[in-house]
């Protein structure tokens, strides 16, 4: 519970630096331009009864938005990981992140493999081997950092069967926030 408290108050400070540092929008700064980040990571801390812990990186390229991932502390076999609605880390099971992200309002859950249209939040699956390690490296044309940050990353039990309304991906593993991170 330490662990979530940590991340909660350090969650909570990047926000307001972020804030003094781009002004708010009735302050000076408020006519500043900021790029669009170049980088994210979510930082990801097991929810009550997990072990999965690790990162999953958003790198802008040219062909889209790259998605790194490296987990440890997995149960083996696939499992569905998301973008959520919130950024919020803060309830032992994970929900307060919310539902799968979907600004486009596109109401239906899919395969990020296909074309069909799908919540922007679906990232498909990762899969753990026996030594409860999982790694993810993938591509997405439609997947903007700047929309992201400041979302959920979510880490389901169960692998995501891409059926309605959510994949049946199960309880949630491990949470994490979105946060824009140092281009290199």
């Amino acid at each position: 519970m330490h662990i979530r408290s940590f991340v909660l108050a350090a969650s909570t400070c990047a926000a307001v630096v972020i804030l003094a540092a781009t002004g708010s929008a009735q302050g000076p700064a408020s006519s500043m331009m900021m790029d669009a980040p170049g980088k994210a990571i979510a930082v990801l801390i097991p929810t009550k009864g997990s072990a999965v812990t690790g990162t999953i990186t958003f790198t802008k390229i040219e062909k889209g938005t790259r998605v790194q991932a490296d987990l440890s502390g997995v149960p083996v076999g696939k499992h569905g990981f998301h973008v959520h609605e919130y950024g919020d880390a803060s309830s032992p099971d994970g929900k307060a992140a919310g539902s799968h992200f979907d600004p486009k309002m596109a109401k239906k859950h899919g395969d990020p493999s296909k074309a069909d249209v799908r919540h922007l939040g679906d990232l498909g699956n990762i899969e753990a081997s026996a030594d409860g390690k999982a790694t993810y490296d993938s591509t997405y044309p439609d997947l903007p950092i700047d929309v992201i940050v400041g979302h959920g990353l979510v880490v389901h039990e169960k692998a995501d069967d891409f059926g309605q309304p959510v994949g049946n991906a199960g309880g949630r593993l491990a949470v994490g926030v979105i946060g824009v991170a140092k281009a290199n």
